[in-house]
């Protein structure tokens, strides 16, 4: 039987810092993420549609991407 899991992806400049993790499902705020990953201007996408962090749950097989603020120019 294959351990449930959930891939955490970190877009843009997060990915310098980061690279992907797989982590067991339960809830986001149980988790331990890195420094600089999580903040009022970084976004959530859950399997690809923007979601809030209060309140989320992750499943097995879920995969959840931390997408940081664009700047133009």
């Amino acid at each position: 039987m294959s351990k449930e899991t959930v891939r955490l992806v970190y877009l843009g400049r997060l990915a310098d810092l980061n690279g992907p993790i797989v982590v067991s499902p339960g809830p986001l705020a149980n988790l331990t993420l890195p420094d600089g990953v999580v903040g009022p201007r970084v976004r959530l996408a859950l399997n690809g549609v923007l979601v809030a962090a209060q309140g989320l749950v992750l499943a097995d097989g879920d995969e959840l991407a931390f997408l940081p603020p664009v700047s133009g120019g």
